[in-house]
């Protein structure tokens, strides 16, 4: 029995990992634990992995006062918020509960179905993850008003100059992905810059080493839908990223991500989050 799909399994075996990775995985279980539950209900915000009813892979911000995501049980998490438009009941999703005050962060996968405060997760797999290239922020508060424009979304099918600012200003961002076993959804970092741009379509960034699991690249052997989200922790706007991505693995063990999208929305003011300026984390590998 084994916590991972053929696709990280086979860039497990490229990497070199498959014996780490096994040890690692086995902190992966489908139970919450007191101090997990406790960690969820602090949170004012989870990110969702989560596949439309058209098959398009998205990654969402939910955020709430803390206590809007709480643990119901050993294996359900209940979450006051509403599902993303389009996720049809009952599907897969992935989420990730992320820390900046304490630089901690937990996983849980499962089946979400609509309920009345919102909608429950019933987890199939539940993990903590290291804080490697989590940047710390502090939580300034919730905005007290939202703006004239915020709430209102803005689509396209390539990057506008402001949100190619955004992009390359970025130190964390999230990806979403999925495979035959399920949605994932997890965290980037890096020193600004570390996501380069090739064009309005077309951004990249390299794969850190991490814990071994190869979740995300695993996923994308599999399945190369992907959806990212990137965060202005200043001003609370969102952009949702959709497409495809891809790995390539370099002789010298290097292994970039290429991304082309073809749908973007952005979403100004969507958070009422209001976080400090960033104190890097020291696992941040300089830049080229």
């Amino acid at each position: 029995m084994t916590a991972y799909h053929p696709g990280s399994l086979a860039v497990q075996d490229r990497v070199g990992v498959r014996q780490l990775a096994a040890h690692v995985g086995r902190s992966i279980g489908p139970g919450i634990r007191p101090v997990a539950a406790a960690f969820l209900e602090a949170q004012p915000m989870l990110v969702l992995g989560a596949a439309d009813a058209g098959g398009r892979m998205g990654a969402h911000l939910l955020t709430g006062r803390p206590g809007f995501v709480r643990a119901t049980g050993e294996h359900t998490v209940s979450v006051a918020a509403a599902l993303p438009e389009g996720t049809p009941d009952g599907a897969p999703v992935g989420t990730l509960a992320l820390d900046p005050r304490t630089r901690r962060r937990m996983r849980l996968n499962g089946i979400a179905r609509r309920s009345a405060r919102g909608f429950t997760i019933e987890a199939e797999q539940v993990f903590s993850n290291c804080p490697k290239y989590l940047q710390k922020r502090e939580l300034y508060g919730f905005a007290d008003a939202p703006g004239p424009q915020d709430g209102t979304a803005r689509h396209g099918t390539a990057l506008t100059p402001g949100q190619q600012r955004l992009v390359r200003a970025a130190d964390t961002f999230f990806v979403a992905t999925g495979a035959p076993d399920g949605v994932d959804a997890s965290h980037r970092g890096g020193n600004p810059g570390f996501v380069a741009l090739a064009s309005p379509t077309e951004l990249s960034w390299t794969d850190y080493p991490g814990n071994a699991m190869f979740l995300t690249l695993g996923n994308l052997e599999a399945d190369g839908r992907a959806g990212l989200l990137f965060l202005d922790w200043a001003n609370g706007t969102t952009l949702r990223l959709s497409g495809r991505a891809r790995t390539e693995y370099g002789a010298d063990g290097d292994r970039v991500v290429r991304f082309r999208l073809d749908h973007v929305t952005e979403t100004p003011g969507q958070s009422p989050l209001r976080w400090s300026e960033p104190d890097y984390s020291p696992a941040n590998p300089p830049l080229p």
